[in-house]
């Protein structure tokens, strides 16, 4: 019998020294082999379900980057109390972290594209975990600056890189979920960090605080290395599990397309829909996250009894996220058009976090949990759609370019913000419980300006004909 040829990507393998893939005589629903069954003459084993594990190792790179991040929020009572700091004072160290994390953003995104999204990630990862460990060394409101400033350098990479990986690891109708996995860890990682942050201090100190999750960084490159290939090179890939992967993306390889410039991204616009969808939604979560403790303490709400109001808005982030995702996602399987489920999910996003307007009337405990666990739910099918449109409009050399565009404009959003939060809380405190109030009212409204943009921005054009984006 005549043997068939080798595919391209057998080759490769085999001269990395890995195993030739075949279809295996045991196969699960999603087309994985079943763990332990043969996978090729030298009877190498495949992982089941392979993509979603890759999807979880992006989950688990968010949930340290936002605790990473969360531990400077979580002490500023602390620490403005310790080094005599105002509100303009701990968002201008808040401020430095958005600096280069805004232009770390679209610097990375490039980056990814060129290095890969595993020398990529392995690079950022490795950077923001020894600069999270070397923090305790600041000693007063300059060094903190210099040492978030870094932090937010490094940190800026993990979301293009990330969404550079679904766009490799999954087909279109799973990217709406995959990508509410990896971002829900910044929600689940702003739940987590209270519960392992302040008991560290409270404990041990800052020097604790701050070097834990640095440690926990290091370990998850252990992990990476040996788990994340591209999927067409990794030696636990099934082949029928790469053909589910392939199948929105092999013709796409295969016409061997060039990445585009960034100035030929920044005439499209479906590159500014993209923008606009992150910049008018991302900031109002960043001031949340960031600004939440010092929230409550203004409305006369201790830091002890408000705990769990604390990580409220995450879990509701988090479960917004996946209901984005997912609905999107039985939208697009039920034959709507890709841009039609994605906006319908803006559209609920963007009225729901008009939710945030009301919490100027109330001091109430429980009716702020009630309101920002609905707003920030809404916030967060927003945010997935936000971050999958990248992978829905883009060819994978261009997406990480895109996403970090994106991110670098939602960053300068929050640098804007931030500011107006230092300086109209210092301006504002005899104002009591309604300090913060002119910051809620705009995050609950510009998201709907955006929404309207998006609507106007993301559809089909010349440049769809063109073949310089994708239908969508």
């Amino acid at each position: 019998m005549a043997r068939r040829p080798r595919l391209r990507w057998e080759h490769r393998c085999e001269h990395a020294g890995r195993i030739q893939f075949v279809p295996g005589e045991s196969l699960l629903a999603d087309g994985s082999q079943m763990l332990g069954t043969s996978a090729g003459p030298r009877g190498r084993r495949t992982i089941p379900s392979l993509r979603w594990w890759i999807g979880a190792i992006l989950f688990a790179s968010t949930v340290i980057n936002y605790i990473d991040r969360q531990t400077l929020s979580l002490l500023a009572p602390y620490l403005k109390r310790d080094y005599h700091w105002t509100n303009t004072d701990y968002a201008n160290i808040v401020v430095a972290f958005r600096v280069a994390y805004s232009i770390g953003q679209t610097l990375f995104g490039r980056l990814m594209d060129r290095l890969g999204t595993k020398r990529g990630l392995t690079l950022t990862v490795l950077w923001y975990s020894v600069v999270s460990m070397l923090t305790p060394l600041a000693n007063g409101f300059r060094s903190f600056v210099g040492f978030r400033f870094l932090l937010g350098a490094a940190e800026s990479g993990n979301w293009p890189g990330a969404t550079k990986a679904v766009s490799e690891w999954f087909p279109k109708h799973e990217r709406g979920v995959a990508t509410a996995l990896f971002d829900s860890g910044s929600s689940i990682g702003g739940a987590i960090a209270p519960f392992l942050v302040l008991p560290l201090y409270f404990r041990w100190g800052m020097g604790m605080a701050f070097a834990v999750p640095g440690l926990l960084g290091v370990l998850w490159l252990l992990a990476w290395r040996w788990l994340y290939y591209r999927p067409r090179e990794h030696p636990y890939l099934s082949a029928s599990e790469l053909r589910i992967i392939t199948a929105d993306t092999g013709h796409e390889e295969a016409t061997g397309r060039g990445a585009l410039r960034w100035r030929d991204l920044l005439k499209l616009s479906q590159t500014w829909g993209v923008i606009i969808c992150r910049s008018f939604t991302d900031p109002v979560f960043f001031f949340i996250a960031d600004w939440f403790p010092i929230y409550l303490v203004a409305k006369g709400i201790s830091l002890k009894s408000g705990l769990i109001a604390i990580w409220i808005p995450f879990i509701g982030t988090d479960l917004g996220n996946f209901f984005g995702g997912w609905m999107s996602g039985q939208l697009i399987r039920r034959a709507w058009p890709v841009g039609k489920a994605r906006k319908t999910m803006v559209v609920f996003g963007a009225i729901g976090m008009t939710l945030l307007i009301p919490t100027i009337l109330t001091a109430n405990l429980p009716t702020l949990t009630l309101l920002f666990a609905l707003a920030t739910f809404c916030y967060g099918t927003y945010t997935t759609v936000a971050n999958v449109l990248p992978s829905d409009l883009f060819f994978a050399d261009s997406v990480a370019s895109v996403s970090g565009l994106s991110g670098t404009a939602a960053a300068f959003g929050a640098v804007i913000v931030f500011e107006l939060a230092g300086h109209l809380s210092d301006s504002r405190l005899a104002t009591g419980t309604h300090l913060f109030d002119p910051l809620m009212i705009l995050s609950g409204s510009i998201p709907f300006v955006g929404m309207v943009l998006v609507l106007l921005l993301v559809r089909n054009t010349g440049a769809t004909q063109q073949g310089l984006v994708r239908r969508i």
